[in-house]
């Protein structure tokens, strides 16, 4: 029987973006479903609310869950609030669980802070509550310097052209992985796709050092 992967976008996104990502997931036998909502409109923490509604009309006996930048956010937001889930891992994709200097940056305009709406308080400024190992969590983070977010501010090296790596540490993770990638091209990437695919099956990541 194949397992479910709920997967949530980041900010300014929508699930048609992730559909590439989702589409790879799928071949390795997941069913994969996507969650939509307004990174604009409404806080971190009523988006939150709403996956969980998302999440109850599912019935299934195992979830795994994959965020995107502000999607892990929303997902550590989740088993702060609703920490009675399904059994699942969690992936998240160049997530600053540390806060995102970007946004920092954009929030210091009327315009900036306006484009960032609900994201930033409980999410994009770092305020999230403490992750406590809740269940098995892997990072992975992107090294190719290829973003927007450089013409916004300068981020400290190595970072994937939007967050930079040391924006995505995280204590009380499971395992860890820095890939070639920038930050939406983690949503093409087979090799991502594999190592994602690769901790939700086995709670670990490949690493070409090991023996």
């Amino acid at each position: 029987m194949s397992e479910t992967i709920v997967i949530v976008h980041g900010l300014w996104m929508n699930p048609a973006v992730m559909c590439p990502l989702g589409c790879y997931l799928s071949h390795y036998n997941f069913t994969v479903r996507y969650f939509c909502y307004s990174s604009m409109r409404s806080t971190v923490l009523e988006n939150t609310h709403r996956l969980q509604s998302f999440l109850t009309t599912m019935k299934r006996q195992k979830i795994h869950w994959v965020g995107h930048s502000l999607g892990g956010i929303m997902i550590r937001q989740l088993f702060t609030e609703f920490p009675s889930q399904p059994p699942g891992r969690i992936v998240t994709l160049c997530t600053p669980h540390q806060g995102s200097q970007v946004a920092k940056s954009l929030a210091n305009s009327k315009l900036g802070s306006w484009m960032l709406g609900g994201s930033l308080h409980g999410g994009l400024l770092g305020d999230v509550p403490e992750w406590h190992g809740q269940r098995e969590l892997g990072s992975i983070v992107g090294t190719l310097s290829l973003g927007l977010g450089q013409i916004v501010t300068s981020l400290p090296f190595p970072n994937d052209g939007t967050v930079s790596v040391s924006e995505c540490q995280l204590p009380h993770i499971t395992d860890y992985l820095e890939l070639p990638v920038a930050h939406m091209g983690m949503l093409f990437s087979l090799p991502v796709a594999r190592q994602t695919a690769q901790f939700l099956r086995d709670g670990h990541f490949y690493h070409s050092n090991q023996s």
